[in-house]
């Protein structure tokens, strides 16, 4: 199928220039919190891989590099609630301070999870930084320490957030037009 990004996408919320400077910003504040601790920057895949991988190379302190797959909602839009988790091989949280890098936070579950397992297994602290955040959708007490945007409830891809495993590529964040979404008969909720 040969779609042009116009077919896809309603509106650019966040512009690729708009998203460079945020990710600068969030980086010097992470700098100066973490400035002499023991960094692990723990990547949740599949989605913050665009994300992680700016930040990290905007980071100008030391880090440690890992990565987690959790997933709550697979190739649909809407959540399953049950959150699946699994860790890089060979990485051992205990006695690390860990700082969570995701793509979206809104219903929260997902990284309640993950936050949960890592204290558990020893983590020394934990905190998390997201790219967007829908907080409206918030169904957990939860609250990223460091948030690039926060967004209205609705659908969005690009900047590695999908649809159908989809449109990751675009470096930007548009909203998804509703007949992408309608006309497969998903509902438009995501789950994290």
């Amino acid at each position: 199928m040969n779609e042009d990004i116009t077919d896809v996408i309603e509106e650019v919320l966040i512009s690729e220039d708009e998203i460079k400077s945020r990710i600068a910003e969030m980086a010097e504040e992470i700098g100066r919190d973490y400035h002499g601790k023991d960094l692990c920057v723990l990547s949740v895949l599949s989605g913050s891989f665009i994300f992680a991988a700016d930040m990290v190379r905007a980071l100008k302190i030391p880090v440690k590099v890992s990565f987690i797959f959790a997933s709550s909602y697979g190739a649909g839009t809407e959540s399953s609630g049950k959150v699946d988790i699994i860790k890089g091989k060979g990485f051992d949280p205990k006695g690390l301070d860990i700082l969570i890098l995701e793509d979206i936070v809104d219903t929260g579950r997902t990284l309640t999870a993950i936050k949960k397992l890592l204290l558990e297994e020893g983590a020394k602290s934990v905190e998390i930084c997201t790219f967007l955040d829908k907080p409206e959708r918030r169904v957990v007490d939860l609250h990223p320490k460091y948030v690039g945007f926060v967004i209205p409830n609705k659908f969005v891809a690009g900047y590695g957030l999908d649809y159908e495993y989809r449109y990751r590529q675009f470096p930007f964040v548009g909203i998804l037009k509703p007949e992408m979404y309608e006309q497969r008969g998903s509902c438009v909720e995501e789950g994290n």
